[in-house]
């Protein structure tokens, strides 16, 4: 599957390779420079800039494009809406029109209380949506999957079943004067000067009479009025340290999204996320299939929710749970932040979910029986012998990148949180028609002349000194693995000749594979491997950490790096040094998308719009 046009979910299609058939895009730019105190942009000496728009102040959400709009998602730091001004913390989904980057809507995560063990600051929304026709999927930081209308209220609707969903207006310290004057006035039945000064700073300045009614005596009540020419009325609640005012949202908040339907992970399955809920979803048919991102507790070593699901199906239209499974079970190295992959493999339709016990997982994609899914294969990715160790100084690893499928094939590279820093990584090519437990190896426990298979376990599969040895699987789906080669033929193994640790996901066309890892390294591979070996066309150093992954379109590859530099390389084996690398200005941890003749890239604050301009 490819396109030329929309690129409307995490790599484009369920097969998630980042190769869109789009012509025309530009292989240079400018993006001119930013006050960096005003944020005013000096664009006499940009090109090929379509537009740019402020996002937050950390963004890891990766653009999609569909039917006219552009969605990324980021933290609150560019404040879009008055009422949450850019010191107050959130996960943002933002919603841009595609034609002229104005902003049209957002969506608003408020963050958990139960801090960063759940939801670190400042992390935002860091998965990319999935888009089809008017609905819009993602996943929020607060562990939720919800469904949205993808012209927000801007078409005038409230579309359901979720309807007049509340949301926070503002807050109002109690410990201040203006605190103290606001609850004195409520009592009295009447706002404040300094409530109604805080609603006009949230975009709801009072235009009218406002009549104040209690509803519980000193911590409730009900303010109904015009506000910012609309008839509203306010909830208003005396809430820890704050007094809190909240709305109905409906189609007057042109800026705020329209949810359909919320599954809370976290109350309807009780997971518990580490550090933060990221899955891109992705569909087959009415099936929605959703890595639900339980993980550790903040110790990095208790499971709080070892019984909770790992993976689940649930109808895309209503929110229904279908399905759920648990594999990884206990053997959760750390967190779950991957996205799932589904294709039609070996005639049948498949989704693969990458487990926190480093293992892929595949199950048919349907509706499953019993609320269960249906196991077809799954694959450690880790040397048997390999083991994790706390804060990344092992040599077991996560999967965090999302599954490629090319040629009816699964390429996947194991990592670990960035945090973590580098180490050994692998590549794999899996053939997906076998069944069962189809990893390279099986560990064994050796008592005399016997053998005995041991179940998987966290830290280390293989332990040597308890006579445990690992031996080849007959029934392996492995067709080749990288990790290091001696591509000089000078019986050595230097830096530039190994397979790093990477969260990034690889992107294959015409049989040649660009991946890049978390050291800086840019990995030209070919995608058939030679004689069940990899063959590695060359390696390129970017110098600096790469977070995400290549876009290969229009005959160019593109890659971006922590230093805020994308390299732009002719597509080939022998192209093995860029013909341009651009600094956009600061960091870019997502991935460079094309759609409809433009090259999409959010950095850390801004979304850019690149195409060619007319001379």
């Amino acid at each position: 599957m490819s396109a030329g046009g929309d690129w409307p979910q995490w790599g484009g299609t369920r097969m998630r390779n980042n190769t869109p058939g789009v012509t025309g895009l530009p292989e240079t730019w400018n993006i001119g420079k930013f006050d960096r105190r005003t944020g005013e942009w000096d664009k006499s000496k940009a090109e090929n800039i379509a537009w740019y728009a402020n996002l937050g102040s950390q963004t890891y959400g990766n653009p999609v494009v569909a039917d006219g709009r552009v969605f990324v998602g980021t933290n609150n730091g560019a404040g879009h809406l008055k009422r949450y001004p850019a010191q107050v913390d959130l996960g943002c989904l933002l919603a841009f029109d595609e034609k002229t980057g104005e902003f049209l809507w957002q969506h608003s995560s408020e963050k958990l209380i139960t801090g960063r063990v759940h939801d670190w600051p400042l992390q935002g929304i860091c998965c990319a949506p999935l888009v089809e026709g008017n609905r819009l999927w993602f996943v929020t930081n607060r562990g939720e999957v919800r469904c949205l209308d993808v012209e927000g209220f801007l078409d005038g609707e409230d579309d359901g079943p979720v309807k007049a969903e509340t949301a926070r207006v503002t807050d109002i310290p109690l410990a201040s004067d203006g605190g103290k004057s606001a609850l004195a006035s409520l009592a009295d039945g009447k706002l404040s000067d300094s409530m109604v000064e805080a609603l006009k700073t949230a975009g709801e300045e009072v235009s009218g009479d406002v009549s104040v009614e209690s509803v519980t005596d000193g911590s409730a009540w009900k303010a109904t009025g015009t506000f910012d020419g609309n008839e509203r009325t306010f909830e208003i609640k005396k809430a820890g340290p704050n007094l809190s005012v909240f709305k109905k949202l409906g189609v007057d908040d042109k800026r705020d999204a329209d949810t359909i339907w919320v599954y809370n992970m976290m109350t309807e399955l009780g997971t518990s996320q580490h550090n933060m809920c990221s899955c891109s979803v992705t569909s087959y048919g009415d099936y929605l299939f959703v890595n639900t991102s339980n993980g550790l507790d903040e110790t990095h070593i208790n499971l709080p929710a070892p019984d909770a699901p790992t993976f689940i199906c649930v109808n895309k239209n209503t929110g229904e749970l279908l399905w759920s499974d648990a594999s990884p079970g206990t053997n959760i190295l750390h967190g779950q932040w991957s996205s799932p992959t589904v294709a039609v493999l070996g005639g049948v339709p498949q989704v693969l979910f990458c487990g926190g016990d480093g293992w892929l997982y595949s199950f048919k994609a349907d509706a499953g029986k019993d609320g269960k899914g249906e196991l077809l294969w799954k694959f450690d990715c880790n040397p048997k012998e390999s083991k994790w160790v706390l804060g990344g100084e092992g040599t077991r690893n996560n999967l965090i990148a999302t599954p490629v499928i090319y040629n009816e094939l699964v390429y996947i590279a194991v990592g670990q949180d960035p945090e973590h820093g580098e180490g050994e990584g692998h590549f794999w090519c899996i053939d997906p028609t076998k069944r069962g437990n189809v990893s390279p190896q099986l560990a064994m426990k050796v008592e005399g002349d016997s053998r005995t298979e041991i179940p998987p376990k966290r830290i280390q599969a293989v332990e040597p000194e308890k006579g445990e040895i690992a031996v080849d699987n007959p029934n392996s789906a492995a067709l080749w693995q990288y990790s290091m080669a001696d591509s000089n033929d000078d019986g050595e193994i230097d830096f530039e000749e190994e397979m790093h640790r990477t969260i990034g996901t690889c992107a294959i066309k015409d049989d040649v594979i660009y991946v890049a890892d978390f050291s800086g390294l840019l990995h030209c591979l070919d995608a058939r491997g030679e004689n069940g070996q990899a063959k590695v066309h060359f390696t390129y150093d970017m110098l600096a950490q790469s977070w995400g992954s290549p876009l290969i379109s229009d005959g160019r590859v593109y890659v971006g790096d922590e230093d805020g530099d994308v390299a732009i390389f002719e597509f080939g084996t022998e192209n093995s040094e860029p013909i341009e690398e651009i600094n956009m200005g600061s960091s870019v941890y997502s991935t460079p998308i094309a759609a409809n003749g433009r090259i999409y890239i959010s950095t850390k604050d801004k979304l850019f719009a690149i195409e060619k301009q007319d001379e």
